[in-house]
């Protein structure tokens, strides 16, 4: 039979281990799980509540916001790549209600912030804008296939008045090139000092525009001599990977998910779009071409091209082309696919890779799925 300082004992203990569970039953599974510090003001002062899920809405959907404080002369504003501006809730006007709704249309994809205030309250919601479509798959049709040395890094491939220039990488063997696509022979060069890893190139106004890899530099020369007229920083991007042009401004990525807008005239980074599907970001863009009013991208270490709205930042459909890299010469040096360069005059792409020894001419096709 149990006695009485038992009793007492078991019953101190049951009382303690109880009181340790209740405490546990206001953390949100998600934080418990993970193993953080438990802020008890998390759950129960809250001011904003949402319906975001995961941080993340969707284009064309409507963001909802329930404010549980003074909501008199309520203000949001929305900061998109540090520009903040003013918007009015659906209804129109600030008001007392107890839900405002928000329809996530017309803006560019990515990280934004939602600033809610008044004389008594500042509160942000941090969340990312995903594209609303699945990005559509698209296949290839070769037209031509030529003949090229292996030696090319390719890291910029442009024409312009029906020839092709390139930009090859490596350190002290980084090139800009003028080659005659049909049998590959250069017909001009430039080398660049050793200590530049030469990237994208793009062709506006008879200037080639040409950047290095990570000496946050780029270069500007005369398309017909190769004469260097100038060259650049990069003053806000991290790097230079690919770069192209919409025959006024220049699109340049750097690596990240951020495609930058310089101005042409001075290379000043302006802003820039966040590339993001209907699910995550895409990084790794490597080289660009401006195609129809989209820019075409490579994604280093993909075997394909990404088609990108460059109003908003939205892939809207992707090109298997990882096919045509059992098409080259099988070597130990082969390297990813890199190169798009549309021909305007024959309406067709070419696409090669790095130490690819062919180039492929090729026109784009949507798949046709097929059900088994």
């Amino acid at each position: 039979m149990m006695n009485y300082k038992t009793y007492i004992l078991l019953l101190f203990i049951l009382l303690i281990y109880s009181c340790k569970k209740d405490s546990n039953l206001h953390i949100p599974k998600e934080i418990d799980d993970l193993g953080y510090e438990f802020n008890e003001s998390y759950e129960n002062n809250s001011l904003i509540k949402s319906n975001l899920k995961d941080g993340k809405i969707k284009l064309n959907d409507t963001l909802k916001i329930k404010v549980n404080a003074n909501k008199k002369d309520l203000s949001f504003e929305l900061k998109t790549n540090n520009i903040i501006q003013k918007i009015l809730p659906l209804e129109g006007k600030y008001n007392s209600s107890e839900e405002y709704k928000f329809l996530m249309k017309e803006l560019t994809l990515g990280v934004k912030e939602l600033i809610i205030k008044n004389d008594s309250l500042s509160e942000k919601i941090n969340f990312t804008l995903l594209n609303d479509k699945t990005p559509k798959i698209y296949d290839y049709e070769i037209i031509n296939v030529f003949d090229r040395a292996s030696n090319f890094y390719t890291q910029g491939f442009e024409f312009h008045n029906g020839v092709l220039y390139e930009s090859t990488g490596l350190r002290g063997k980084s090139k800009l090139l003028k080659v005659d696509f049909k049998n590959g022979n250069v017909l001009k060069e430039y080398k660049l000092p050793s200590k530049y890893f030469a990237e994208g190139i793009t062709i506006l106004n008879e200037k080639i525009y040409q950047l290095s890899w990570t000496n946050k530099l780029g270069f500007i020369y005369d398309v017909n001599t190769f004469d260097k007229i100038n060259s650049f920083k990069y003053e806000k991007s991290l790097e230079g990977w690919g770069i192209c042009n919409d025959g006024n401004k220049l699109y340049k990525s750097d690596g990240t998910e951020k495609i930058w807008t310089l101005n042409a005239e001075s290379q000043i980074e302006e802003g820039y779009i966040e590339i993001y599907t209907n699910k995550n970001k895409v990084i790794g863009l490597n080289e660009l071409e401006w195609i129809d009013g989209k820019i075409y991208a490579n994604r280093y270490q993909f075997k394909g091209m990404a088609i990108i709205d460059p109003k908003n930042g939205a892939v809207e459909g992707v090109v298997d082309l990882s096919p045509l890299e059992k098409k080259v010469t099988q070597h130990r040096k082969l390297d990813v696919i890199n190169g798009i360069a549309f021909n305007k005059k024959r309406n067709s792409i070419f696409v090669t890779g790095k130490m690819w020894d062919k180039i492929f001419e090729i026109r784009i096709i949507e798949r046709k799925w097929t059900n088994y």
